[in-house]
């Protein structure tokens, strides 16, 4: 699946709003194939630590706006 760079980046901002912490880690949407269909992730610069009390959070809110954005369910 092809990713829509300028929604990606929308995306991104709305999750940065919510989780402004997140910005020093250079957050990128990108598209992984799996055995069946595939998944939204988040690649970063500098990975967050395992443990950082809003990186699933933030990755899920980068994805919901994506897809809301783009008409993907």
């Amino acid at each position: 699946m092809d990713i829509d760079p300028r929604l990606a980046a929308e995306a991104i901002q709305e999750g940065l709003q919510k989780y402004p912490d997140m910005s020093s880690f250079g957050a990128r949407l990108v598209w992984r194939p799996l055995f069946k269909g595939g998944a939204f992730m988040l690649e970063y610069e500098t990975q967050p630590a395992r443990d950082h009390p809003n990186a699933w959070e933030f990755q899920n809110a980068v994805v919901r706006a994506y897809k809301r954005r783009a008409g993907v369910e």
